[in-house]
């Protein structure tokens, strides 16, 4: 079974992301290939990195502070990761790209897919994140999940709305296979 971690990637209150998650999650509870686990970045209090040495020195998890050894030891437990990501003026959230930043051995080897959205499907993101996620020695996947518009699939609560993502489906199947393929044969190579 691989280890999936699936990171929120944005904090602000009335995030998107936050709506995805029921979507995901039911997807991944039927998917015996996975065990899977949710990190919410509002969770972990990581401070901007500011260290005088890069994360990429530090190889045994000691990490000056707490937050960020927590969070290190919940990525290091990972197989493959799944980002749900934002776009905020044709990037990424400053919250991921810090999380993203201060570990680093954690993050290696290993695969890497994306849940993104905006007015473009958060496309400019990923490409983005996918450049990010080679510089820590990831495998980021082809396929990934464009939600467009994410703002018309609510309803005037702000929820959304029923069977709203249900255009998705195919496109999430798609990032779960290929996230299980690549993320196998990296957990195999690392085993060596």
């Amino acid at each position: 079974m691989l280890n999936l971690k699936v990171i929120v990637g944005s904090t602000r209150e009335g995030r998107f992301s936050e709506k995805t998650l029921p979507w995901l999650t039911k997807t991944l509870d039927g998917a015996e290939q996975f065990s899977y686990e949710v990190l919410d970045l509002r969770d972990y209090e990581l401070p901007f990195f500011n260290e005088a040495t890069s994360p990429a020195y530090v190889t045994d998890g000691a990490y000056p502070n707490a937050a960020v050894r927590s969070f290190a030891a919940k990525v290091a437990e990972a197989d493959a990761f799944l980002i749900i990501a934002p776009e905020y003026n044709h990037g990424y959230s400053a919250v991921l790209k810090n999380a993203l930043d201060s570990v680093y051995v954690e993050w290696n080897k290993k695969a890497i897919g994306f849940i993104s959205y905006g007015s473009v499907g958060g496309g400019r993101v990923v490409e983005q994140l996918r450049e990010v996620a080679v510089e820590l020695q990831m495998a980021p996947i082809r396929n990934a999940v464009h939600i467009q518009a994410p703002w018309n699939l609510l309803d005037e609560s702000g929820n959304l709305k029923a069977g709203a993502l249900s255009d998705y489906d195919k496109s999430l199947a798609s990032v779960l296979e290929q996230l299980l393929w690549w993320g196998e044969a990296l957990k195999a190579a690392r085993a060596k």
